[in-house]
Order: C-alpha cells, then sequence, then structure tokens
C-alpha cells in the first residue's frame, strides 16, 4: 500500500465514521498483488452488518407470506359465512352476513399495507400503475358481454413472471380501479378484488422450470410450450372457482325460499353445500363461467407468450 494510501485509512479511521473493515474493503482493489497477500482468502464485502441487511429482507417476506395466508383465510371464511350461521347462536344469526361484508373491504386495506416494502420501491408502483390502468381498461371493454373475462389473461400472466404477491396486489388493484372509472362500486366489489387477487397468486406458485437446463432452441420451445399449456389449465380451473366463490356472497339473498336451491339458515351445512352446488351449475357454470374459461384459454394461447416475453424484459426483481 503506498504512503498516500495508508495516510488516507489514517484519517478516514480518526474521523470515525469508517471501520477498519470498510477502509480495508476500500483499498483492497489498490493491492498490487490482492491474490499473493497474506490475507487473500479473507471476504472483505462479509461483514456482520451487510450479512444483517442481507437477512432482513427475507424475514420480512417470510412474515409477509404469513400475513397474506392468514388474512386470505379470513377472506375465505367472510365469502362462506352462509354456511356458518348454523354453528352460530340464534339471536346472533342476522349480525353474520353484516359482519362478513365488514371484514372483507378491512382485510383489503389491512393486507395492502402490510406488504413488505419491496413491493414499494419507485419501478414496482410505477409497473402497478401501468399494469392496472391496462387490466381496468381490458375489464371495461369486455363489460357486459357474458362471461368474458379477458383481464384474467393480463392477472394470470402477470401473477407467472412477477410472483404472487405482486399478482395478489395487481388483481386488488385492478378492480379497484375499474370500479371507480365504471361507476361499478357495490358491496360485490371487496369481493371481487379478493378472487381477482387469488386467481393472480395462484399463477405466480404454479411450479417453474430451470433456466438453465436445455438452452438448445427444441429445448426453449418445448418448455415455453408446456407454460402456455400449464396456464391455460390454470386458467380454466381459475375461471370456474372464481365463479363459485363469486355466487357465494349473494346466493342467500338471490333465490327466495322453498326451493331446491334455496338457502335455509336452519339447515345443515351439507344441504346448504348441495344446494348451492345446484344453484351455481344452472346459473353460471354452465355459462358465465365456460365462457370465462374459453376466453381464457383463447386469450392465453394467442397472447400468452408474447405478453410473457414483454413482462420478463421489465428488470424487477420480486419473489413470491
Amino acid at each position: 500500500m503506498t504512503d498516500e494510501s495508508t495516510t488516507t485509512r489514517a484519517n478516514a479511521t480518526a474521523a470515525g465514521n469508517v471501520s477498519d473493515d470498510d477502509v480495508v474493503g476500500t483499498f483492497a482493489d489498490e493491492a498490487p498483488d490482492a491474490q499473493s497477500a497474506p490475507n487473500a482468502g479473507i471476504a472483505f464485502s462479509d461483514r456482520p452488518r451487510e450479512r444483517a441487511d442481507q437477512a432482513r429482507p427475507r424475514r420480512s417476506i417470510r412474515w409477509t407470506k404469513w400475513i397474506l395466508g392468514a388474512g386470505s383465510l379470513l377472506a375465505v371464511a367472510a365469502f362462506a359465512w352462509p354456511f356458518f350461521v348454523g354453528a352460530v347462536p340464534a339471536d346472533a344469526q342476522v349480525a353474520v352476513p353484516i359482519v362478513a361484508f365488514a371484514l372483507i373491504p378491512a382485510l383489503i386495506v389491512a393486507l395492502a399495507l402490510t406488504l413488505d416494502r419491496e413491493m414499494y420501491t419507485a419501478q414496482t408502483v410505477a409497473l402497478l400503475g401501468v399494469l392496472s390502468a391496462v387490466g381496468a381498461a381490458v375489464r371495461i371493454a369486455g363489460a357486459g358481454a357474458g362471461g368474458v373475462e379477458a383481464v384474467f389473461v393480463l392477472l394470470i400472466l402477470a401473477g407467472r413472471v412477477y410472483g404472487a404477491r405482486f399478482g395478489f396486489l395487481l388483481g386488488l388493484l385492478t378492480i379497484a380501479v375499474s370500479s371507480a372509472l365504471w361507476g361499478g362500486f357495490g358491496p360485490w366489489t371487496p369481493f371481487q378484488m379478493f378472487a381477482c387477487g387469488w386467481v393472480a397468486a395462484g399463477a405466480g406458485l404454479l411450479p417453474r422450470w430451470q433456466n438453465a437446463a436445455r438452452r438448445e432452441s427444441s429445448g426453449q420451445r418445448m418448455r415455453a410450450n408446456l407454460e402456455i399449456a400449464l396456464l391455460a389449465a390454470y386458467g380454466v380451473v381459475a375461471s370456474y372457482l372464481f365463479g363459485l366463490i363469486m355466487n357465494l356472497w349473494f346466493w342467500p339473498f338471490v333465490v327466495g325460499s322453498g326451493t331446491g336451491i334455496s338457502y335455509e339458515a336452519s339447515a345443515d351445512p351439507g344441504q346448504n353445500l348441495a344446494s348451492f352446488a345446484l344453484y351455481s351449475l344452472v346459473t353460471s357454470t354452465l355459462t358465465w363461467d365456460t365462457v370465462r374459461a374459453i376466453t381464457t384459454v383463447v386469450g392465453i394461447a394467442l397472447v400468452g407468450p408474447a405478453v410473457l416475453a414483454a413482462l420478463r424484459r421489465t428488470k424487477i426483481s420480486l419473489r413470491s
């Protein structure tokens, strides 16, 4: 080390602003033969402070997953409130749907706020804004056409590329923005927000393949085709599940009493489940949900490869 470097190191250490390890790491590059130096085997970047900084995001992501999972379970309970009314005392049964409707928007706010700081970088926020606006425009353009949900294509593809947490937030924002622009806010909106968030998040949890294997063009084409087939199959399942879960919140109010598909608060859960399954089959599964599934499969097959490639060119680092 030169005399000038030694003087600079002494001044920096005396000032109290830089530690010895930091100074050694700074001047390691100035050594004429770093590999032959006695301390060449020491990794100067492996300091306790840096290890702590790297550990914090991992802990944050782990806690975020637990919070999102617990919040989703509570939301499922709010969706499925008709099956729990019989277990509540008779004098409190009237309050069950009110509690369920109040729980959903509160959960949306709480979960959005608990997403860790990795989700609030300028690049991530900008990407969320752009994709939410695109999703809102697609949803509004398809509104009124029975069962057509082209927005599912965007939610599934974005969730696949950027992961479950990003997809969940994208689903929430897409429904919120489209409802605000279209004037479609109502008691159904919070339920739609959660359901679409789950659709996008589920795509982020699907199996992935290692890009390092089989780099030849035939292997890449095979992986790309398998991915599109996987996403299309998931789109079919998500389309039918979306219809089922969205039917739950309003089924008790839509059908009158005394029919084979009516909700009965005093009935056991098995009887209500059978009535609900029949109601969903004749009102949405064979019509709206099937059209939604077909639309999603066709959209993913047509634009999936191009959209996936475009999204993956946007360099953001998010983990599911």
